[in-house]
């Protein structure tokens, strides 16, 4: 599995939310997180997308956002139940 937080260096929400993913990850079932920092990347697209909304994770860049500001854990828990089940 693996997760996408769009998010900025300075950004205290998006440190918090960082870490309470890390603390959802089952036992033996490791995911990966791409951090990517909407000011220093060189696609401005992101900064126009994500600007006021950060942090943004997504568990699948091809489905909507699974949650922003706050981690949802629901969701991220039914993302990693249904990621799980395909594999």
């Amino acid at each position: 599995m693996h997760f996408t937080l769009y998010s900025r260096s300075y950004c205290h929400l998006c440190q918090d939310m960082l870490d309470a993913l890390l603390l959802l990850q089952p036992p033996g079932k490791p995911f990966t997180v791409d951090v990517i920092d909407i000011d220093a990347s060189p696609d401005a697209s992101l900064l126009a997308r994500f600007d006021e909304l950060v942090p943004v994770l997504f568990g699948d860049l091809a489905q909507p956002e699974l949650c922003h500001y706050f981690l949802d854990e629901a969701a991220v828990r039914h993302c990693l139940m249904k990621h799980h089940r395909q594999y």
